[in-house]
């Protein structure tokens, strides 16, 4: 859906000003929609999942967890990001310099068990470039700090990164700088405080707004995920780095001015406490064997949040009545989905039906209820 396509309604109301909120909110108004974006929080997205993410784009590594459809949602938006960042009104720092993913000795059958997975995922997936093995000296030649601590590894080519903290405030620039939108923080709104299409309301009503979504979606869950950011002025990493491990698989991502956000954690839960010190030592002692130089990194960080998932760890989209929609369940995928979930909803805004939606195997999961 290009967002200079007529949409057959002139305002919106988007609930919800996290990442899929933003994308939203921002490719209406910038289809002439008139834009009304309500939060609970305020404009630097403290609540929302987006921002304590390490934001990777990386449809192959993913797919460890990951079903094809949503590998599929991440090729796609591999692509498609860059003309979305393009339309802003801030740079944002993106790359694609492929996924490093490494392991230690004892750790070699987890890493064949893994890469039997990625093999089977380039399979069903022939469009994903072919994963690259690589010794000692592949190593060093992508990430010189690193090959003399690691005799095997996969590159994951074309995978790629943005600055999760960065999007989200240029999304928010774009919107303040667009005289038709709208801004309410602090102020939280249900499906039930709209009637889209009466007079004085907007005509649609898009809700976006995950977790806080659940009295309205019952089978909405919390994951929660734990990260750490560090400055490490020691550490030269251009890519993100996996590191395999039985427990707790490590990612490395790095971000300019020498910041690293380093995470692994995935827990059922809703809990929104601070890390626990088993997980921040395990977070932080994994990194260190991954690169020395993390031992005089300074802590900027340690944050923890849920991220919104629905029973099948899918994402998924309601018309629960007329001029009214949710998107929700994005789980830990949301960067590396978010546009192709942004243009299928651009598509049934327009049209009432989405070829895409088809072609990541999302048809099924469109539902009017009653």
């Amino acid at each position: 859906m290009n967002a200079q396509s007529a949409l057959p309604f002139g305002s919106a109301a988007v609930l919800g000003a996290g990442l899929m909120g933003r994308l939203l909110a921002v490719t209406l108004a910038q289809a002439g929609c008139k834009v009304e974006l309500f939060d609970a929080g305020g404009p630097e997205a403290d609540g929302a999942a987006a921002r304590v993410a390490a934001a990777m784009l990386a449809p192959l590594a993913e797919s460890a967890v990951a079903p094809p459809s949503v590998v599929r949602m991440g090729h796609y938006a591999l692509e498609r990001w860059p003309t979305l960042l393009a339309g802003l009104a801030q740079s944002v720092f993106f790359q694609r310099e492929g996924t490093l993913v490494l392991w230690h000795r004892q750790d070699a059958p987890e890493a064949a068990r893994l890469a039997r997975v990625l093999s089977h995922t380039g399979e069903l997936v022939p469009e994903l470039p072919a994963m690259r093995s690589l010794d000692a000296a592949g190593i060093a030649a992508l990430e010189p700090a690193l090959g003399q601590r690691f005799a095997q590894g996969l590159l994951l080519p074309d995978e790629g990164q943005l600055d999760n903290r960065e999007l989200l405030a240029a999304l928010l620039a774009t919107l303040q700088a667009i005289p038709e939108v709208r801004m309410h923080w602090h102020a939280p709104r249900t499906l039930d405080d709209f009637r889209p299409g009466d007079q004085g309301q907007p005509e649609r009503v898009i809700d976006c707004r995950g977790l806080g979504a659940r009295a309205q979606w019952k089978a909405l869950r919390g994951v929660r995920g734990e990260v750490i950011r560090v400055h490490a002025p020691e550490v030269a990493l251009r890519r993100p780095t996996r590191l395999v491990h039985p427990r707790y698989p490590l990612y490395i991502a790095p971000k300019p001015g020498h910041l690293f956000v380093i995470g692994a954690t995935e827990i059922e839960s809703d809990d929104m406490s601070p890390a626990s010190v088993r997980s921040t030592l395990e977070l932080l002692s994994a990194a260190y064997a991954v690169h020395s130089g993390f031992a005089e990194a300074r802590i900027v960080e340690i944050a923890t949040q849920c991220r919104p998932t629905l029973p099948d760890n899918l994402p998924a989209f309601r018309q629960p009545r007329p001029g009214v929609m949710q998107i929700n369940g994005l789980y830990r995928h949301g960067f590396m989905i978010a546009p192709a979930l942004l243009d299928i909803a651009m598509e049934l805004l327009a049209t009432g039906h989405s070829a895409l939606a088809s072609r990541f195997a999302l048809a099924t999961r469109l539902e009017t209820l009653p």
